[in-house]
């Protein structure tokens, strides 16, 4: 495992517990708007990170290269960047790279070097391998083998901006109000047990998969060394990680339902699957069986995203907040409902969500004609 220097931490310190924000935004009709709007309404819980971390993910953000993996990679030194480019020209079909533009202000400090690279694998992938495994391969080689590279985000026209500050300043920081997706994620951390540094910000990321989260993963251990068995590696020093592997594997190569997914990560208590009809006790018992290992022990709020889609799941008992709202085609879900009124007070609904049931928005169903998540209260 590669020696992480901790870049940009203004506190000098690894452990620092409270809150954590996340917001999410999605035009599920699939048009494309700015990320102002997200910004602004994740700087509106502001109090709720310390500047260790923040980021966004932004879905639909890169149209002129469809079909290319976007890889955003951060360079702590020459010789990272270096080893990574000339690794990169080796496994992939590079048709353009550059510097990620960003503007100077004062809140960032010594950031390392960050580029973007659209890839396609082309001839070099072995047969009978899909190219999407032979991209997680490609990227858990850079993060674990290569100088002071970390690949941060490699989905297909999508992409991650993200670390150390609050969100609105790294929003700032990689002018983020000059881009526009249809699906935004942002997040403000307040680390737990981890370090705060430019990797271990969130959202964290493989392929187009996003992960934004508040809470504490206390069964990392478990969850790090199923995953490892399928090639997984977590190398960004913070329980976040594992989720974005775990949905990777269950729904990509596992290829299981949504729904299915989140028994798995925050399934139900023993007490009330035994009260439960005999075919669905089956089912989540199996599911204990053969995926027990990735069961997310401890208080959490996710908002995972992909190409097309946006869900939002907590832990069965609710111990970190989610606030769900819908206007028109719009899909919101946030750790605070002021944050989503704030940039849109006239709302058609806004409820809080059922514990370990996700709320699910997606392109193929826009709001005016679906039913997203449990029954609530009026906006």
């Amino acid at each position: 495992m590669k020696d992480i220097k901790l870049v940009n931490n203004p506190y000098g310190d690894s452990k620092v517990i409270d809150a954590c924000s996340i917001f999410g935004a999605m035009d599920t009709s699939g048009k494309r708007f700015s990320g102002v709007g997200v910004i602004k309404a994740i700087a509106n819980m502001h109090l709720r990170g310390n500047g260790l971390g923040g980021g966004l993910a932004v879905y639909g953000l890169y149209p002129e290269y469809p079909e290319h993996y976007a890889f955003h990679i951060m360079y702590l030194s020459d010789q990272g960047k270096c080893e990574t480019e000339a690794f990169l020209k080796d496994k992939f079909d590079v048709a353009f790279d550059e510097t990620v533009p960003t503007r100077p202000i004062p809140a960032i400090v010594n950031p390392p070097l960050v580029r973007r690279y659209f890839l396609k694998v082309g001839k070099h992938n072995p047969e009978g391998q899909s190219e999407d495994d032979y991209v997680v391969e490609r990227v858990m080689d850079i993060n674990t083998k290569l100088c002071d590279s970390f690949v941060f985000s490699s989905g297909k026209n999508m992409g991650v901006f993200k670390g150390v500050g609050y969100p609105e300043e790294i929003g700032e920081y990689f002018r983020l109000e000059e881009y526009e997706g249809y699906l935004w994620t942002a997040h403000g951390r307040f680390p737990t047990n981890t370090p705060g540094w430019w990797g271990g910000a969130h959202p964290f990321s493989i392929l187009d998969w996003t992960v934004v989260h508040n809470g504490e993963i206390s069964s990392y251990g478990i969850n790090k060394r199923y995953l490892e068995q399928f090639g997984y590696h977590c190398t960004m020093q913070t329980d976040t990680e594992v989720i974005a592997y775990a949905v990777d594997l269950l729904v990509r190569r596992h290829h299981l339902p949504i729904d299915v997914v989140a028994d798995i990560l925050a399934p139900p208590f023993w007490s009330e699957i035994q009260r439960l009809p005999a075919e669905r006790q089956i089912l989540l018992r199996t599911l204990r069986q053969v995926y027990g290992s990735l069961l997310l022990n401890g208080p959490f709020t996710v908002i995972i995203a992909h190409q097309g889609e946006m869900i939002g799941l907590t832990d069965r008992i609710r111990l970190r907040p989610l606030t769900v709202g819908t206007k028109d085609n719009m899909l919101y879900l946030s750790s605070e409902e002021s944050a989503i009124r704030l940039i849109c007070p006239d709302l058609d609904r806004a409820w809080i969500p059922v514990g370990g049931e996700p709320v699910v928005g997606n392109l193929a169903h826009p709001l005016m004609s679906q039913k997203v998540g449990a029954a609530g209260r009026t906006g």
